[in-house]
């Protein structure tokens, strides 16, 4: 079985609870046995895939594959070309430099629902929106590379894993479903 979350900002990808304060997946009511394949973390919402079957697991993550993952950055300015080619081609970070990417700016804005608790906004410094598609996944990559590059990441949204979105899913956030087989072969799909 393969589920569809839409994680909302402030939960674990995790279902063990850890701390008293911390929301987990555990809260949700997935059927027993699934897992979260990947992660999201606690900062970071969107979708999220859990799967009770390991192959979904070595196919989506392992880097052989090169899955991609599409996401929102909604970051502080607007970037111009030349931070945008600096995504694209790979950003150099202290501990590794990140694989190319797709990255544009999403004119206009998407229409993601305001974020509660909503995100620090300066008056004097405008917000703009990225669309990054990576296939890799590193610690808290996405966050990391839009600050290597002069614009830190004020909300992180994955939209998309494969070819199966956030949109496509027709969740609330908070809400998860079983995908169909036609679905699940969209998350395949590069």
């Amino acid at each position: 079985m393969l589920l569809a979350f839409y994680k909302p900002y402030g939960v674990l990808s995790q279902f063990t609870k850890e701390h008293p304060t911390h929301r987990v997946l555990a809260e949700f009511g997935f059927p027993k046995d699934v897992y979260p394949i990947g992660r999201l973390d606690s900062d970071s919402e969107g979708l999220l895939l859990l799967s009770d079957e390991a192959r979904w697991n070595e196919r989506l993550l392992h880097p052989k594959h090169a899955h991609a993952r599409t996401y929102h950055a909604q970051v502080e300015r607007i970037p111009d070309e030349s931070a945008l080619d600096k995504l694209r081609r790979g950003v150099k970070l202290p501990d590794f430099t990140t694989l190319p990417c797709k990255a544009a700016l999403v004119e206009p804005d998407p229409p993601h629902l305001p974020r509660v608790p909503p995100i620090r906004e300066r008056k004097s410094v405008p917000t703009s929106w990225l669309e990054l598609t990576l296939t890799e996944g590193k610690n808290r990559q996405v966050r990391r590379m839009t600050a290597a590059v002069g614009f830190p990441t004020l909300r992180l949204i994955r939209v998309a894993i494969g070819q199966f979105t956030l949109r496509d899913s027709k969740l609330e956030e908070g809400k998860w479903r079983e995908l169909t087989p036609a679905e699940s072969k969209l998350v395949l799909d590069r």
